[in-house]
């Protein structure tokens, strides 16, 4: 299985779902998925926390690929990263959407084969409620489903969701990214 082996390989972390759906070999996860590990922190192998993430990561398998990939990324350069780290993961005609913190403009990207749709998140607000908004999916939706049939009930909306968005190259998509300025959190 494909997820317990992201999980052995200390590639899944945060996790609120990760297990087998009602359809026969589909299993679901959400959580955070590891783009880049953090160095070796200690002589026992263990590690400090990644470096890079899809945050909020929602996936499907279903017999050995991912079919479904949805998250947050905080810069736009980390989608080659997640392309060449999971590439040999993906089904053919995976559905792959990614709220891009440092992203201007909503837009699709095909980048060595895959191709992908690109949303903006400044506001860096939790993906399932905003992907639910897009989809337009309400909580009457998932009625009476566990929280890894929900994860279909997504990508079945996801095969339907077809925005009007431009097309470009991953070259081009760069130059929609912006500077992040984030408010200061915290005592004052």
């Amino acid at each position: 299985m494909l997820l317990k082996t992201y999980q052995e390989q200390e590639l899944l972390c945060n996790v609120s779902v990760n297990g087998a759906t009602t359809q026969a070999d589909t299993y679901a996860f959400r959580g955070d998925l590891v783009l880049k590990e953090g160095d070796i922190a200690d002589s026992s192998g263990r590690r400090h926390p990644p470096k890079a993430v899809v945050k909020q990561a929602i996936l499907l398998v279903k017999d050995g690929k991912l079919t479904t990939a949805a998250g947050a990324l905080t810069d736009l350069a980390l989608l080659p990263l997640f392309i060449e780290r999971y590439r040999g993961d993906l089904a053919d005609e995976v559905s792959v959407l990614f709220y891009v913190e440092n992203l201007d403009k909503a837009l699709k990207v095909d980048l060595d084969g895959v191709s992908a749709t690109l949303l903006p998140h400044q506001d860096g607000g939790a993906v399932w409620n905003t992907l639910m908004d897009d989809l337009r999916l309400d909580k009457e939706d998932f009625k009476g489903q566990s929280a890894e049939d929900k994860v279909i009930t997504i990508q079945q909306a996801l095969l339907d969701y077809r925005p009007k968005l431009d097309s470009h190259s991953y070259e081009e998509a760069l130059g929609f990214t912006v500077v992040l300025r984030r408010e200061a959190r915290g005592p004052v």
